[in-house]
């Protein structure tokens, strides 16, 4: 007897491409669901070279006591420009996926918090043994200052620099058209800037759509767009969403009053 998969027949927007995309519709599949990749960011060089210029000069000078990754996008940008971290510097990364982008582009990794896979969850974290030095934070224009605003007060000089810049990709006419027609039950929702494409792009969804978020600060982001969530998966991980989904579809729940 074959037993029917629990996304069976559902039709699943991935709003990223990539690397991630890839692996969260090999995800879906697992589960029976069909993934519609459409991605919905993408990521361009910064506008301040300069400034990203002499930030990464001084970490490979050795001017930082520690630097907090916290994407693959900034991976990818510390490789672009053949950056090598000194051993005095530590480095801290926001959540086992970009720990293993780290490793994986031969990096080490001194530091990832294991409550709590945000930038909230790092300042939380942060061991008492380090609340003084310089710390590098570099991340995307449009990065909220969590990092820099929680490790300040903790008595650490934390210093922003944009790595890079999210830009929002339009999506094809014939996905608004599926969106809207209620063909896609359910949309994943990654970060803040997917949120706000979704709501931008394929507002107002039909009330059959299911949105499924990668965390509690993802809901609260995606809530402040003016999206209804349905789902908010426990940890930040592809396959923890997906599951999440998974567990709400086989047994629905009334969406939370925040809604």
């Amino acid at each position: 007897m074959t037993v029917e998969k629990p996304l069976a027949g559902w039709r699943v927007l991935v709003p990223r491409g990539g690397k991630w995309g890839d692996g969260v519709a090999a995800i879906l599949r697992g589960y029976g669901a069909t993934p519609v990749i459409a991605p919905m960011i993408n990521f361009a060089a910064t506008d301040d070279q300069a400034a990203l210029g002499t930030a990464l000069h001084e970490l490979q000078e050795g001017a930082y006591d520690w630097i907090v990754i916290t994407s693959a996008t900034t991976v990818d940008v510390l490789m672009s420009q053949w950056v090598s971290i000194p051993e005095t510097t530590k480095i801290a990364a926001v959540g086992e996926t970009t720990a293993a982008a780290l490793s994986l582009a031969g990096y080490r990794v001194d530091y990832v918090p294991e409550l709590d896979n945000s930038a909230r969850g790092l300042v939380k974290e942060w061991p008492q043994a380090a609340i003084s030095g310089r710390v590098l934070i570099p991340q995307s224009d449009i990065a909220e200052p969590t990092l820099v605003s929680g490790l300040t007060a903790l008595g650490l000089t934390a210093e922003f620099v944009a790595a890079y810049r999210t830009v929002g990709v339009p999506v094809a006419e014939h996905i608004q058209a599926d969106v809207a027609s209620g063909r896609i039950g359910a949309i994943l929702v990654t970060s803040g800037s997917v949120a706000r494409q979704i709501a931008a792009q394929l507002a107002p969804l039909p009330a059959t759509t299911l949105v499924a978020c990668i965390g509690p600060r993802t809901a609260y982001d995606a809530r402040a767009a003016g999206l209804a969530v349905d789902i908010i998966a426990e940890s930040r991980s592809a396959a923890a969403l997906v599951e999440a989904l998974a567990e709400h579809v086989a047994s629905p729940t009334e969406p939370s009053a925040e809604n």
